[in-house]
């Protein structure tokens, strides 16, 4: 018989949220989930839980953070009632911390999944810290994208024994055939433009190259940034103030298959991941290894999870957050020697595709959900 699994979310809308649909689909299991944003008025269950959770945020935002616990488990006890799931598995600490005392209630074994944020920005884990420390007293499983990320849990009390690292990976069927050594120079990023993706710093790290090429290398190279977000704005206007606009192209937001396309025709991947003013910061960006995936090098930080991905002078350059003139340095080698591009992709490429695909991912998730859902029994 199938293992049973609930799930309960915060959104269906999120940026992130491509990445926990990937996971409901992919994991072998009876999977019924819950949002926090639908309130559908054709289905009772989904609309009280979407209301108890419009509630929790109200309290939250009050300060009254024991309270903003009680509507959320209060809906999730009763659905759990009704389901009877082996396992419960809560997506992003913040929105864990609404549904845990249901948990309890029933009984039901509970695995978290931390993703980034939650695990780092102030008004996440300032604010619901103790909330955070009642939560790791109540799991069964976490998981984590990072050892960063696995360091602040363990620090709230977390037990390293029901924790696991694991990245959300990159989709084999669909990253593959990049060739950076017969590719021109040109770089790509991909991802939100926010603060901890650093799109600014790339953009003024990809002029401070154009600087160290000789006219004719510089006449080659070229940027792409694709996403959107709330520094969309401000990046362009960079690009105008630097006179890159022939060179720099931000398309805003693309398709998978586009995206995967595109990453095919680059000599490298660039992205300067940082903390963000807010403290929030990267679990590991799947883009990194998408990009690897498909066979190309990367420029990036020593950032999050990024430095357990890729592996600095094999797979590809690492900097310091905030370091644009060695991330240029970086660049324009690869700028320079397609030959080491060359190298890097391929060596990029094995790694991930050894230890960093969504089933590779999928497998670790479910074998948790197996384990937790074993202490019911």
């Amino acid at each position: 018989m199938s293992l049973r699994l609930l799930v309960f979310a915060p959104t269906r809308r999120a940026p992130t949220e491509t990445f926990v649909r990937a996971n409901l689909q992919g994991l072998p299991f009876e999977i019924t989930a819950y949002f926090g944003d639908e309130r559908p008025l054709s289905d009772p269950g989904r609309l009280a839980y979407g209301l108890a959770i419009l509630v929790s945020k109200a309290l939250t935002r009050l300060g009254l953070l024991r309270l903003a616990t009680l509507p959320g488990s209060l809906v999730a006890w009763c659905l759990i009632r009704r389901h009877q799931p082996d396992v419960l598995m809560a997506e992003f600490g913040f929105h864990a911390v609404r549904i845990m005392e249901a948990a309890t209630w029933s009984d039901a074994p509970l695995v978290v999944h931390f993703r980034g944020s939650d695990a780092s920005a102030r008004n996440r884990v300032g604010l619901l810290k103790e909330r955070y420390r009642r939560l790791m007293a109540i799991v069964s499983g976490i998981i984590v994208k990072s050892q960063p990320m696995r360091r602040t849990l363990l620090d709230l009390g977390a037990a390293d024994e029901h924790m696991i690292v694991s990245p959300s990976g990159a989709d084999q069927r669909l990253f593959h055939g990049a060739d950076p050594g017969s590719s021109a120079p040109l770089f790509v990023a991909i991802g939100r433009f926010v603060a901890k993706k650093g799109p600014l710093e790339t953009i003024h790290a990809f002029a401070a190259m154009r600087q160290v090429l000789t006219e004719a290398e510089v006449a080659k190279t070229s940027l792409i940034i694709v996403g959107d977000g709330p520094l969309f704005n401000q990046a362009k206007q960079l690009v105008h103030q630097l006179g890159l606009g022939k060179v720099v192209s931000l398309p805003g937001v693309a398709g998978r298959d586009t995206v995967a396309q595109l990453l095919r025709q680059a000599r490298c991947f660039v992205q300067h991941s940082r903390v963000a003013p807010d403290g929030d910061s990267e679990g590991s960006p799947v883009a990194v290894m998408e990009a690897q995936l498909s066979g190309l090098p990367v420029v990036a930080t020593r950032h999050g999870g990024i430095p357990e991905v890729v592996q600095e002078g094999i797979s590809g350059f690492l900097v310091d957050e905030g370091d644009l003139q060695r991330m240029a340095s970086a660049m324009a080698r690869l700028a320079r020697d397609p030959g080491l591009a060359s190298r890097m992709g391929l060596a990029g490429q094995q790694r991930v595709a050894s230890r960093f695909t969504v089933s590779h991912h999928l497998a670790a998730v479910a074998a948790l959900l197996e384990k937790a859902s074993q202490k019911r029994s």
